[in-house]
């Protein structure tokens, strides 16, 4: 018999009583060739047969039972046939539906293509949404007196059947990826939600309420099943985030908020640090700081960075998502914990002569991270532990001003101050002058310079200074004393430009980019004639050798009159001049045309009214003694000697003491270095100003990798960094360059064997990394890892815990550096140094994928199928990844050494041969998985090959289906499939 269509085929067999293998033998007889039977759609026309009265057919559903059994219809089909079923009134019919899902539902795999997968994804979602139905309209049945125990036992059966689906881990992870496959689905199962929520508010059965209620809140997990990460609860000292702040104390008080507030943010959550214990350790270490700062300006900055910048640094920190709690709870919480560090507060109210803790709870309830009750809570506490804190002794006591209250004060001066140099001062210069001298008194200059580096004033402050340098500004007919006030503005300002360029880095000052081109002469003379660390002068370049009719007159009027005639000078024109008119004195001096008198007579003349043009001077000679012989230097030196000696005359101008002091301080910084290279000695008058903090910490006679592994011992037994030791890592990275640095740090983690040992050595260098963490990272990625990972010589020093330990610094550095750098944030310390550029890693990369590649080579030379490696079609396109579908550029040298470390990691893991090579790719990926924050397009893992997600379900650790959605951008379309794909075949 010649059948024309499928339901005639199941009537047939109903109506013969066909057993099910018969039915299977003769439907395959009766649709020969081709058609597959989910095209056909056998599994709902099965359905559709059996459900026709009010119980099921159970010959027709012995059948669908059968083709189920031996594969011949999808699990995705059945599924979707079921959930086309409505008419939930018929018991008997709905249960039979439960006990065919009961089948497969625990077990769900498709080893198929991967649209097939997605079909399962979506299927599974639409018998999610049936259950739930099923479940709201049974719970409504219960109402009723009549049906009651009946509905209850229905409901009962479906809540097992929604417990026992969403139970698996794997059917949720599909059902995720449904969810960001089809939208509109997704809101139909929150819909149904919403009702069966209202259906159960009746119900008085505890059991099957609170059983719902776990499915409830199991399928509302659903969208954030990736977001959940466990805190460390193990653990309460944290030397990463007290290595960042120290760093950031201690070389970048200028910088901005917004980058250090990522930064701490970043490495609370990749090492899952609780909220109060992350603040704890930014107080320890902002106590730490204050303790163990050099005296002078160091302390001030210290003090500035602890009471002004970290407050702010809180604000900033509470906008981020805190979850449940209060991030002002968390403030509060972090201080019970410091209150109980009774010997660190002590020491420090002892090195600050007030009580630092009670200052520090009122700034932080100004800035509204802590209650009225709970500061008041805290200050009584301190103020009844502080009873038995030792003190000094009263006499002792009473010189030492309290530093934190200065700096409170300060800071709204400057704002003040700022507001009066906004005025017009060109007809009464001498207000202003007023307000600069009193600046210059004392402390107060480095005060309120802390105060404005802190609150990132500094800038405008700078700016305001560099404004008075330029001459325009007054008009009115020069007199004596107008002459007089112009000389000391422009004199004082050009001090203090000069301190805080020495303070707090050239950077401060320079300007974005002038109106109509024109460059400040103050920053002309900065970039081109100050010497600074690091910067190597040249004597003769042009800018110190202006009009030579200007250098003559110079040098007359230096020479011959006996006081400098103040209303005719031009102080920018001189100060330019006088690096040739000192050449031109210097060899008058050497050739005895001028005696050492009338050298006096000059250099008295240069520092006698303004010391900004001594100032001028000294910079000159110090490029120009580097540049003499041994022999040869004698003359020039003992004129640094005369022109940094005060001249103490009744005719001085104004404030002249004062501005002595600074300049002392700027010329001691100037020779510095030239002082100790021709090893003189020059006498600077005692300023009361700190010597040079932080300046030649390296020992003498002592190899720099031998200091380099010494400081990093010391480091690692201590478990924490100091400031200083971080100064002795910025000088030997200054000095080694970056890959000296990184790969002998790296070998220095590699020889650790104790697992807290490893992990202690991570977070510091996590921390030491930050230094310059761009350049250390695209090396460390770029260079080390690929050499260790492709030597087999070396894998066995990837054992775990050392190598398990760099896979976990490779991926902080890794995220660290992908987030800041999408920012565009460099800080200015960074910014300084030599930047890497990007042909280094063209070699290594080549940037059209005609050329092998270096590290292609490096793959295929120990690889037994080195073909398969090197062929053209392993090239970077065709191991397509999301970045490529993001159109990510490959011209910057992160992405481009990101995008290789993945082909190479695939490569390793499809190869033949396994070793401690595997085990560290694997480590690699799993802390990539950890440290993620889900949900953040543009990750690191966007630059994954999308093969290699198949390849990774193979390594036991990683086959399970969070790791996969995890690691798959599903933002993409072909992500979606690759997930669900792997997925359905776990």
């Amino acid at each position: 018999m010649k059948v024309v269509n499928l339901k005639q085929a199941i009537l047939q067999a109903w109506k013969e009583r066909w057993s099910d293998y018969q039915w299977a033998i003769n439907m395959k007889r009766f649709f020969p060739r081709g058609a597959t039977w989910d095209i056909l759609n056998l599994a709902e026309a099965l359905l559709e047969q059996a459900m026709i009265g009010p119980s099921p057919n159970p010959l027709i559903l012995s059948y669908l039972k059968y083709a189920i059994s031996s594969q011949m219809v999808s699990y995705s089909t059945v599924l979707t046939a079921i959930s086309k079923f409505d008419d939930f009134s018929r018991d008997l019919c709905v249960q039979s539906l439960l006990e065919i899902m009961d089948m497969f539902c625990d077990r769900l795999s498709c080893h198929g293509k991967a649209e097939e997968c997605i079909g399962l994804c979506r299927a599974l979602m639409s018998a999610l949404n049936w259950l739930l139905r099923c479940a709201a309209f049974y719970a409504d049945k219960v109402k009723e007196t009549l049906e009651q125990v009946a509905a209850e036992s229905q409901l009962k059966m479906c809540l097992e059947r929604l417990e026992k689906m969403l139970g698996s881990a794997k059917n949720r992870a599909l059902i995720h990826i449904a969810k960001l496959e089809e939208t509109s689905s997704w809101s139909a199962v929150e819909q149904s939600l919403v009702k069966l929520g209202e259906s159960l508010n009746s119900l008085s059965n505890s059991p099957l309420r609170s059983q719902a209620d776990d499915c409830i809140s199991l399928i509302k997990s659903i969208p954030t099943m990736l977001s959940v990460h466990s805190e460390q609860l193990n653990k309460t000292g944290f030397p990463t985030v007290h290595a960042v702040v120290l760093l950031e104390g201690t070389m970048n008080l200028t910088g901005e908020t917004q980058p250090l507030v990522e930064q701490l943010m970043m490495v609370k959550r990749m090492q899952r640090i609780p909220s109060p214990l992350f603040v704890l350790e930014i107080w320890k270490a902002c106590f730490v700081g204050l303790i163990e700062s050099p005296e002078g300006t160091e302390e001030l900055k210290w003090t500035a960075f602890t009471f002004l910048k970290i407050p702010q640094v809180l604000v900033k920190l509470k906008k981020y998502p805190q979850g449940e709690k209060d991030f002002t709870e968390d403030v509060n919480c972090a201080f019970e914990f410091l209150l109980k560090l009774t010997p660190l507060l002590d020491k420090a109210d002892q090195r600050c002569n007030c009580d630092c803790t009670s200052l520090l709870l009122q700034e932080c309830s100004k800035q509204g991270l802590l209650s009225e009750a709970n500061m008041t809570n805290l200050i009584t506490k301190r103020t009844a532990d502080r009873e038995h804190a030792p003190r000094l002794k009263s006499a002792e006591n009473a010189n030492i001003q309290p530093n934190p209250g200065l700096i409170l004060r300060a800071e709204p001066t400057v704002t003040n101050i700022l507001k009066t140099m906004d005025a017009d001062h060109s007809k009464s210069p001498e207000g202003l002058l007023g307000v600069l001298g009193h600046m210059l008194s004392g402390k107060s200059l480095d005060l309120l310079l802390a105060a404005a580096a802190a609150t990132g004033k500094l800038k405008s402050f700078a700016r305001k200074f560099i404004k008075l340098e330029i001459p325009k500004v007054f008009v009115s007919p020069p007199s004596a004393k107008a002459a007089s006030v112009r000389a000391l503005l422009f004199d004082i300002s050009f001090l203090m430009l000069c301190h805080v360029a020495q303070t707090y880095g050239s950077e401060v000052i320079l300007s974005e980019s002038s109106p109509a081109g024109e460059v400040p002469f103050f920053e002309t003379w900065m970039l081109t004639c100050m010497p600074e660390e690091g910067k190597i002068l040249n004597p003769d370049h042009p800018c110190f050798r202006p009009d030579s009719t200007k250098v003559e007159s110079l040098v007359a009027l230096l020479n011959n009159s006996s006081e400098m005639k103040l209303v005719q000078m031009k102080w920018h024109e001189a100060c330019l001049s006088i690096s040739a008119a000192i050449l031109e004195i210097l060899n008058a001096w050497e050739n005895s045309v001028l005696t050492f008198e009338s050298i006096q007579k000059i250099t008295d003349n240069i520092k006698g009214k303004v010391c900004s043009m001594a100032v001028c001077a000294v910079a000159w000679l110090v490029a120009h003694v580097r540049m003499l012989g041994l022999d040869e230097r004698e003359k020039s030196l003992q004129m640094i000697r005369q022109l940094a000696t005060p001249l103490y005359g009744e005719n001085t101008l104004q404030f002249y003491n004062e501005r002595v002091v600074i300049m002392s301080s700027i010329l001691e910084h100037m020779c510095a270095d030239v002082l100790q290279q021709t090893a003189t000695q020059i006498k600077f008058p005692s300023t009361g100003m700190d010597t040079i903090p932080y300046w030649n910490l390296l020992p003498p006679k002592k190899p720099i990798k031998e200091v380099l592994t010494s400081v990093f011992t010391k480091v690692l037994e201590k478990g924490w960094v100091d400031s200083r030791s971080i100064h002795i890592f910025d000088t030997l990275l200054h000095m080694g360059g970056v890959y000296w640095f990184c790969n002998n740090l790296v070998k220095e983690l590699l020889k650790e064997t104790r697992k807290e040992h490893t992990l202690r050595a991570v977070e510091l260098l996590y921390a030491i990394f930050c230094l310059d963490m761009q350049q250390l990272t695209l090396t460390l990625l770029g260079h080390i890892l690929p050499n260790l990972l492709t030597d087999s010589s070396k894998w066995h020093t990837l054992m775990d815990p050392p190598g398990k330990a760099l896979a976990k610094l490779s991926v902080w550095c890794a995220l660290s550096s992908y987030s800041s750098h999408n920012k565009g944030q460099a800080s200015a310390r960074q910014k300084k140094r030599h930047r890497e550029d990007i042909e280094d890693y063209i070699s290594l990369f080549p940037l059209d994928d005609t050329q092998p590649s270096k590290l292609m080579r490096l793959l295929s030379s120990n690889e037994e199928d080195a073909n398969i490696l090197s062929s053209p079609n392993r090239s970077m396109s065709s191991s397509l990844s999301a970045s490529q579908l993001h159109t990510v550029s490959m011209r910057d040298p992160l992405n481009r050494v990101l995008a290789n470390l993945f082909l190479l990691i695939s490569s390793i893991l499809g190869a033949k041969t396994a070793g401690t090579h595997t085990q560290f790719v694997q480590w690699f990926m799993e802390e990539c998985v950890d440290c993620l924050e889900q949900g953040s397009r543009g990750s690191i893992l966007q630059f994954m090959p999308f093969t290699m997600v198949s390849e990774l379900v193979k390594v036991s650790t990683m086959s399970s289906p969070k790791i996969v959605l995890a690691i798959t951008d599903l933002s993409l379309p072909l992500g979606r499939r690759v997930a669900a794909k792997a997925i359905a075949a776990l």
